[in-house]
């Protein structure tokens, strides 16, 4: 199958029952999205699609099945930065002390910056509607809020750095 991660078109061969998280993890060795409790429901796999009219969609790679994704543009963690500078929701997280354990980072950013891409203003409950599909086991939620709102700001030149 053929479909463009992190800006870079690839060519992979996959089991028809093959998930995206496997294509992913074991084929393309791009371990950020993390396999945990692979039913969708904590968000650590979360990966970003991109949509051709709605943006960046965060998506379950551990629900995807990988045929299903030809041809799409997929975006993972490793991809997020630009030439060595992190994404401003990157750095906000990393000033904001929001990463504690890291396990749930990588798929709590790719929300982020989804949320991001269709709103560069989110209130907190915006904000919190967008991440309730990613669990964090260190309760560290207010840093992520302000993290979001810190990269919001950046992003829009309205943060005094």
């Amino acid at each position: 199958m053929r479909l463009t991660v992190n800006g870079r078109p690839r060519e992979i061969s996959v089991a028809p029952d093959e998930t995206l998280l496997s294509a992913l993890r074991d084929t393309l060795h791009l371990t950020g999205a993390k396999p945990a409790c692979e039913r969708g429901e904590c968000g650590a796999c979360t990966v970003l699609l991109h949509a051709t009219d709605d943006g960046l969609e965060p998506i379950y790679a551990c629900l995807a099945l990988a045929l299903a994704h030809e041809g799409d543009s997929i975006t993972t963690i490793e991809g997020l930065s630009t030439n060595g500078t992190l994404h401003p929701l990157q750095r906000a997280f990393i000033e904001q002390d929001a990463v504690q354990c890291g396990f749930c980072t990588p798929g709590q950013v790719l929300a982020g910056v989804a949320l991001l891409s269709r709103d560069p203003n989110p209130s907190d409950d915006a904000i919190l509607r967008a991440m309730s599909g990613n669990l964090c086991r260190c309760g560290t939620y207010p840093k992520i809020v302000r993290a979001v709102q810190d990269a919001a700001a950046i992003m829009r030149g309205t943060r005094g750095d």
